[in-house]
């Protein structure tokens, strides 16, 4: 099936059980941040912005935001991400460390998904993505609980991260390999965009001046 859509808006009708397990994939090198490999973005502090009453981690902002809106919400990181892992759990956050993270998104996203296999489905988000608002998580949420397959949100015409996927997808999940990511399972199947007022499905942080966005 190629790239079918269905649109519905975020006023959508968000039931109290059944979330879905919130993933955040923050195993990646962030080598176009710095090429050296000395500074991990992840870690960079985020410049306090208009609506922000202290300035945070990148990873842990990501992180909180979904956790504000799902129950059950993993952080998946690279193993010798030892002082990133120490700043997650500070902030409260979980997090599971993937062995093969270095082979790709795919193998993280995999283990992700294992690790949580029971769940009745999965909002999955880049940790470099810091600006994503809750209200967003809270509506692709609801989406698939809602009966949607795939959920992606849509600013302005334009699809952006997270994606939330449901039960249906799991073994394909399973199987994703390499850097790809998920993108072949959402090319392949029914996707359900919905509308949000939401700029910051669209950025992540690649570079120090990625920083400065939302300031």
């Amino acid at each position: 099936m190629a790239d079918a859509t269905v649109t519905i808006p975020t006023t959508a009708t968000i039931a109290t059980t059944g979330h879905c397990t919130g993933i955040v994939l923050a195993a990646g090198r962030g080598r176009r941040f710095d090429p050296s490999g000395l500074q991990d973005k992840l870690l960079q502090i985020l410049p306090l912005g208009e609506h922000s009453q202290h300035s945070q981690h990148i990873a842990v902002q990501s992180a909180q935001r979904m956790a504000a809106v799902l129950p059950t919400t993993l952080v998946v990181v690279h193993p010798d991400a030892l002082r990133l892992m120490t700043v997650l759990h500070e902030a409260g956050c979980v997090t599971s460390c993937c062995a093969d993270a270095a082979a790709g998104m795919g193998h993280t996203l995999a283990h992700a998904v294992r690790t949580c296999a029971s769940a009745s489905g999965w909002i999955i988000a880049l940790a470099d993505m810091p600006h994503v608002k809750s209200s967003t998580i809270a509506a692709l949420d609801a989406a698939i609980r809602d009966g949607a397959d795939i959920a992606v949100p849509v600013y302005l015409g334009q699809r952006g991260n997270p994606v939330g996927f449901s039960r249906q997808h799991r073994d394909a999940l399973l199987r994703i390999r390499g850097d790809r990511g998920a993108r072949d399972i959402v090319r392949m199947s029914l996707v359900t965009e919905v509308e949000v007022d939401d700029p910051g499905i669209l950025i992540d942080i690649d570079t120090p001046e990625d920083l400065l966005q939302f300031a």
